[in-house]
């Protein structure tokens, strides 16, 4: 999940009273007051929860793995999931023991968060992908032969297969470690109303904080049999992304991307979506 930036001062970019949707779920309230404070009438649509597995054999297996000397490198996507397979692995071993096994593995973090946490563990990593810290920044960070390595990938939600093959194709065997999931929020009825409302025309700007977002929106969309609907509708609001990842995802499904921040945080996305989105609304919707 993309950060909150800094506390303005001032905001000359103006929504213009324009009607933006934001997907956001954690940081909801925090969206809200962003977009309201730039002149924009806000709708926040839940689109999803972070839903720990209850019994995580894998990541315990993953252990067993780790204390035996099979695991060569580990990357870490996420600070939650990082915390969330520490807390797993609890539930049999000692704290330190894993984390004296993580500091005689070779570690790699995706994003300042996933950072602060090895800090705050006081285990240091080999490498750290610069912004935008997708998958591809992460790629960077590794050698171009690994031939023979066996890398962990701490998933953060849905799997970043682009990535394993990445690495497989340096010559790694990856070994996933799923330690969390997204699903949808327990109620769907303010993100269905989002979709009716994006449908009917009745949004502007619709903003995306994360890949999975836009998955379980569509999910909810299919669900009500709305799907291609809110695809065609959607296309004619102003789309506005996070960050590369999430600009793939949306790509993928044949939505434009109308923009995308400098720096992948909220207060970025949202000032630029701000200054922007008047011109590009006009652009697109200037016969209507």
């Amino acid at each position: 999940m993309a950060e909150s930036s800094e506390s303005e001062t001032h905001h000359p970019a103006s929504f213009q009273s324009l009607r933006v949707c934001s997907f956001e779920s954690r940081k909801g309230n925090e969206m809200r007051s962003l977009i309201e404070r730039h002149g924009g009438l806000a709708t926040i649509a839940p689109s999803m929860q972070e839903v720990p597995l209850g019994e995580n054999p894998e990541a315990l297996q993953f252990a067993e793995e780790l204390f035996a000397g099979q695991i060569d490198m580990i990357a870490f996507m996420t600070g939650v999931g990082a915390k969330a397979l520490l807390a797993a692995i609890e539930t049999r071993y000692p704290r330190e023991k894993f984390l004296d096994a993580l500091r005689q593995t070779h570690c790699i973090v995706r994003g300042p968060k996933p950072a602060a946490v090895f800090r705050s563990w006081k285990v240091p990593f080999a490498g750290q992908a610069p912004e935008p810290n997708t998958w591809r920044e992460l790629l960077t960070v590794f050698d171009e032969d690994l031939a023979g390595k066996v890398v962990a990938v701490q998933e953060y939600g849905r799997p970043s297969t682009e990535f394993y093959a990445a690495l497989e194709q340096r010559g790694a065997t990856v070994r996933p470690v799923t330690v969390y999931q997204w699903a949808l929020p327990d109620d769907t009825e303010p993100l269905l109303s989002a979709i009716r409302a994006t449908v009917a025309g009745d949004l502007d700007v619709l903003m995306f904080t994360s890949a999975q977002q836009l998955h379980n929106t569509l999910e909810v969309a299919e669900t009500a049999g709305l799907k291609q609907d809110w695809l065609d509708a959607a296309a004619n609001c102003v789309i506005a992304s996070i960050g590369p990842t999430a600009s793939e995802h949306l790509h993928s499904v044949g939505l434009p991307v109308d923009l995308e921040p400098d720096h992948p945080k909220m207060g970025h996305l949202v000032r630029a979506a701000a200054q922007a989105a008047p011109k590009i609304l006009e652009s697109k919707r200037g016969n209507d």
